[in-house]
């Protein structure tokens, strides 16, 4: 009978000390992004978001980051979240549109007027709002919205441009994005197709004359060798966000939900000044390679933003007209409000 008693004794022991085991281990979060170490997103990750939430967690929640689209690229690494093959992903906010709209206002041209504009909002409020939205409609939380690149900034072979018909006739490189080859068109020159690892030698040798991309990405492709004036118009930012799968989020404890909250917060930050330091030490360079870096003025930059308008059109059923014309009142836009009310995008 005493033998019974401490046999069972021991299991009831061991049982206790495997639950104990499983309670302590270590919960891991396969992270995939098309981000990579030396650039902002990528260090980002390392420095602040998988440190943090191994730091606040104890160890018992890590983060297992998978770069340079090792697992995934944007929109597949969304969908292999929501089947469960992982759990964190990034993206552009363009790319998010895949599950849903809540992101599409980040995306329209002429919302922010500068970074400083654009982080802030965001991080006040925006990003908490949109974000709140996207968990109800996209299968996804979005934790944090951020920079990548900042603006695209008009680059060119061809000659100084300072206002939009400066442009016309010029063949323009363009993505398939119809947001850049509406604003192209608009300003005067021919949308071009092209590839963006063709587009060194296709502006060096006249096939296209022109582009509109992210300044870090001109200065990483070195394209101010070949492309000698700028001009510095703004208007598309460079949105990204981080996401977890909904179905895999609620499963989380609240208090595995605050660990990740809290090192989505640290890497909102961390790239942030990342990625505006990777856009200040892009353009230094190009600044000192190129013919002209042209600045417009205000009246100028008019000009620049009513070639938005259709784009603005096109994308109306995506955005709610009510916290688009919050950003822009924000940010003292009351004539972008008026010129978009008037052709009916606001």
């Amino acid at each position: 009978m005493r033998k019974h008693s401490a046999l069972k004794l021991l299991a009831v022991a061991a049982a206790l000390t495997i639950g104990a085991g499983v309670a302590n281990a270590e919960k891991v979060l396969k992270l995939g992004t098309v981000g990579f170490k030396g650039m902002p997103i990528g260090d980002a990750i390392d420095q602040a978001l998988v440190p943090t939430i191994a730091k606040v967690s104890g160890g018992k929640l890590t983060i297992e980051p998978h770069y340079r689209k090792s697992l995934c690229s944007e929109q597949s690494c969304g969908e292999q979240a929501n089947q469960g093959l992982l759990q964190l992903w990034t993206s552009s906010t363009a790319n998010f549109g895949n599950f849903g709209t809540a992101l599409s206002v980040f995306d329209l041209p002429y919302i922010f007027k500068s970074i400083e504009d654009a982080d802030r909002i965001s991080s006040e409020w925006l990003a908490k709002k949109q974000c709140d939205i996207a968990a109800k409609e996209a299968g996804h939380i979005c934790l944090t919205v951020y920079s990548s690149g900042g603006f695209r900034q008009l680059g060119n072979a061809h000659g100084p441009v300072h206002v939009p018909s400066d442009m016309k006739g010029i063949k323009w490189r363009v993505t398939k994005s119809p947001i850049e080859y509406t604003l192209i068109k608009n300003w005067g020159a021919v949308p071009v197709p092209y590839d963006w690892a063709q587009l060194y030698q296709g502006l060096q040798t006249g096939v296209v004359s022109g582009q509109y991309v992210a300044t870090p990405w001109q200065h990483v492709a070195k394209l101010h060798e070949v492309a000698k004036y700028f001009t510095e118009i703004g208007g598309s930012w460079s949105g990204n966000q981080l996401s977890m799968d909904a179905k895999q989020y609620n499963a989380l404890t609240d208090e595995e939900k605050g660990w990740l909250h809290t090192a989505a917060k640290a890497f909102g930050e961390k790239v942030s000044e990342l990625d505006r330091k990777w856009v200040e030490d892009g353009e230094k360079v190009i600044k000192a390679n190129i013919k002209e870096w042209y600045v417009p003025n205000e009246e100028e930059m008019k000009l620049w933003r009513a070639g938005a308008v259709d784009a603005w059109l096109n994308a109306k059923g995506t955005f709610d007209p009510v916290t688009a014309e919050r950003v822009l009142k924000e940010q003292g836009m009351d004539d972008f409000i008026a010129t978009l009310k008037k052709a009916g995008a606001l």
